[in-house]
């Protein structure tokens, strides 16, 4: 099969899937320089309670304050000893800040399990998903950094930043060695 025929074949499969899935256009919880508020999680009280850390600004100024150590400064072991002092390591805002940092530092079996623990805590945490499917494509998983791509199309749509981003790195071909 030709490249074109496979590229086809991928393409109609995912309409297929967009349309049998009703698309929320909802981009809550893209991530960002602030944290959104946790899943809605009525199960566990513990977790209820912390949603009044949102409110905190001693939590937001951390929260603030590690993004910037990791976008601006690329010092990825303070970035995760500052996220985990939060105390909110079950957030996914949180914990997938301390996934990419891991990322970045090249361990990958721990950014794995905090990116896990991420979408544990809010299953439609778009930016949890954008960066584990570049984790995926590091790994030379392409399949699942598709689903990946397929997951947040669903979230968020086709249009916004984290879809655009991972389907750019999709296009990319396999084996480039480019790390995201």
């Amino acid at each position: 099969m030709t490249k074109l025929a496979i590229r086809l074949l991928t393409l109609a499969i995912y309409v297929m899937a967009l349309m049998a899935v009703p698309v929320v256009n909802s981009a809550k919880a893209a991530g960002g320089d602030s944290p959104s508020p946790p899943a809605d999680s009525t199960k566990d009280k513990k977790k209820k309670d912390k949603s009044s850390s949102i409110d905190d600004p001693r939590f937001i100024e951390g929260y603030r304050a590690a993004y910037a150590t990791i976008y601006d400064r690329n010092d990825y072991t303070s970035a995760i000893a500052q996220l985990k002092a939060l105390g909110q390591d079950d957030r996914a805002d949180v914990a997938n800040l301390i996934g990419y940092s891991y990322r970045k530092l090249g361990d990958y079996k721990v950014s794995q399990l905090w990116y896990e623990r991420a979408l544990q805590a809010d299953p439609n945490h778009v930016r949890t998903w954008q960066y584990y499917g570049l984790w995926q494509l590091e790994q030379g998983n392409r399949d699942q950094a598709q689903y990946h791509l397929n997951r947040i199309g669903q979230i968020c749509g086709t249009e916004c930043a984290e879809y655009r981003s991972l389907a750019s790195a999709l296009e990319k071909p396999t084996g480039s060695g480019l790390v995201y």
